[in-house]
């Protein structure tokens, strides 16, 4: 795998945690409440609802280079829309695309005399759906913590107009909401500071950076540093897809081998409903019940980074 690669693939499925959960049916009680990460709902309602759900999303990280440094952000998150139930008085089911939002050759020198703000919108649509209109900024900022070194802040804020406090269920919140937001930062000139282990120089300059909603990772090839991957699910630095994995399985246990099993004991009904249920349910049906018998082995278990122990003095 190249670094983009592996970073891509990680993004992807991070994206998609949480959109379907096994046993991947609409009629499950576990689907009838999805899209659990990195939701941020828009800031009308957060600011007039006592639980507080999160109307915006900030990553703060380390970066170091001279004056020649520029960094891309790139923001992703799922715009939702709305299908029709499978019959009268069943919920309406939710599907979603994807949005990206880049903001390519940043200057940290120019970014800390003028901060900058980036408005993004989509209209509603109709033919996917039932989809709304979004609306949101994208807010950047560096401060100079030492020689050579920024703290670089990315703020992610909805600002989609709603209905007031009380008249829209959760359901309908969604639909106005940013659904698995994360944030991929790209550094051409300079190198990011991975936070959990950073030099001893700058570990208190990492331990002020103040993340909501979201943490940063180094990521692509191990020992790259020049991107960063700031995921509302946390992972450790250089996250990568295993290689035996089939593909995405979207459940947020994502244990492939046990997910791929219990698919292929799903009685005939249970298929077709499954199949029935959205394109992407169709598509990983299609695909668990081709796996051959070496490739549920290749699922059955894997050693790695095995190290031979150093012996005693």
């Amino acid at each position: 795998m190249t670094g983009a690669g592996t970073v891509e693939q990680v993004a992807s499925a991070l994206l998609y945690e949480g959109y379907l959960l096994y046993p991947y049916r609409r009629s499950a009680m576990k689907n009838r409440q999805r899209f659990n990460f990195g939701v941020i709902y828009p800031e009308m309602h957060a600011r007039s609802d006592a639980r507080v759900d999160p109307c915006r999303m900030r990553t703060e990280c380390l970066v170091r280079g001279g004056t020649a440094l520029r960094i891309d952000v790139y923001v992703r998150f799922l715009h939702l829309f709305a299908l029709p139930g499978d019959g009268p008085g069943e919920p309406e089911w939710h599907d979603a695309v994807e949005r990206d939002i880049a903001i390519v050759d940043v200057s940290p020198v120019d970014l800390s005399e003028h901060p900058r703000e980036v408005p993004f919108a989509w209209p509603p649509a109709d033919w996917l759906g039932r989809q709304r209109a979004l609306r949101g900024r994208v807010e950047l900022s560096v401060e100079l913590v030492g020689a050579g070194t920024w703290r670089l802040g990315v703020t992610i804020v909805n600002l989609t107009p709603v209905e007031p406090l009380g008249a829209s269920s959760r359901d309908e919140l969604l639909l106005s909401s940013l659904v698995s937001t994360h944030t991929i930062l790209r550094a051409a000139g300079g190198e990011f500071v991975s936070l959990i282990d950073p030099p001893e120089d700058l570990k208190r300059a990492a331990s002020g950076c103040a993340n909501v909603g979201t943490w940063p990772v180094l990521a692509g090839e191990e020992g790259s540093r020049t991107t960063m991957l700031s995921s509302p699910i946390i992972v450790y630095d250089y996250p990568t897809v295993a290689p035996e994995s089939p593909g995405e399985f979207f459940d947020g246990t994502e244990i492939d081998e046990m997910l791929s099993l219990r698919i292929l004991t799903l009685t005939d009904a249970e298929k077709r409903e499954m199949g029935a249920t959205d394109e992407r349910a169709r598509q990983l049906l299609e695909r668990t019940e081709q796996l051959g018998q070496a490739d549920l082995m290749r699922l059955h278990g894997v050693l790695r980074h095995i190290r031979a122990l150093k012996e005693a003095p």
